[in-house]
């Protein structure tokens, strides 16, 4: 089920509550000691995430079981330690969680939920080699999670669904740099990966900016994010191997969290953006357990 990825997907959740608005009336109505549905909301939004990344990533090993068998032998299928049947299985169980969850928060939240699922098995199945759709396809998937988490109030999708474009972008540049794990990767591929980060941390920027002019809170945390990511890229780009690209794109996965935080210090403040940050350590310990990429 890949848990440290898991978390990543929980701060998309949190990230896409933050830019509808919700966080915000939250933390308002909360020194008032009023009722605060939000939790409740976002608490569905948090198990739908759960049930959805899951249960995509572990249809992703039954589909690679064969695959596994050869270049991944250590993965649960291939080393005996789960069947192809029980695994599809816990993979249906969580997609159908994920989609449940969803509609206890509305009809809109519930067609994203099935959206995800959609494009999570059909990037399991095909998309993943298909040399062009394969990154937009999985990218697709985060940028939905995310308005998944803006759906939080329904109203909102219209206004700032223009952030989703952000995950699906850097999504694919971390599917892209992914593709060299086993066998390596050319250098080009890591450099067009590369280019598509700074595209990504100039669109977070400009969104800050636009949003809130000097609006320079932003500029630690994506300072955050860039530590994270860059150095494992650069180390891929001067010795190319599996080894370094799979840190790389592991690095990549993980920072998720940080520009997630970073995006919600512009529409809830700095202070729920270190709740957001809080995720990193325990995606961090997570990834020393369990697989990642």
């Amino acid at each position: 089920m890949r848990p440290a990825n898991i978390i990543t997907a929980i701060a998309d959740i949190l990230l896409g509550f933050a830019a509808s608005g919700a966080a915000v009336h939250f933390f308002n109505h909360q020194n008032q000691g009023e009722a605060l549905p939000e939790i409740k909301v976002l608490g569905w939004l948090v198990l739908s995430t759960i049930g959805l990344y899951g249960g995509g990533v572990v249809f992703n090993d039954v589909f690679d079981a064969e695959l596994d068998r050869v270049e991944r032998p250590e993965r649960p299928i291939p080393s005996g330690l789960a069947t192809v049947t029980s695994a599809a299985s816990l993979g249906a169980f969580l997609l159908l969680i994920g989609i449940a969850a969803a509609a206890m928060v509305s009809l809109t939240s519930c067609i994203i939920a099935i959206i995800i699922a959609g494009l999570a098995v059909f990037y399991d199945a095909y998309g993943k080699h298909l040399k062009i759709f394969g990154p937009l396809n999985m990218g697709l998937c985060r940028g939905a999670n995310l308005l998944l988490g803006v759906s939080a109030v329904p109203v909102a999708l219209t206004e700032v669904w223009y952030i989703s474009l952000i995950p699906v972008v850097y999504i694919a540049a971390i599917t892209i740099i992914s593709r060299g794990e086993v066998h390596g990767s050319s250098k080009i591929i890591l450099q067009s990966g590369l280019m598509l980060y700074v595209v990504v941390i100039a669109a977070i920027l400009l969104i800050a900016w636009i949003r809130h002019e000097k609006n320079f809170q932003v500029i630690p945390f994506v300072f955050l994010f860039g530590v994270l990511i860059f150095p494992p890229l650069f180390m891929a780009l001067k010795e190319n191997t599996p080894r370094n690209i799979g840190k790389a794109v592991k690095a990549g996965v993980i920072a998720l969290i940080s520009m997630d935080a970073a995006l919600a210090s512009v529409f809830a403040g700095w202070t729920y953006c270190l709740l957001i940050l809080a995720l990193l350590p325990i995606s961090f310990l997570l990834a020393k357990a369990f697989a990642v990429t």
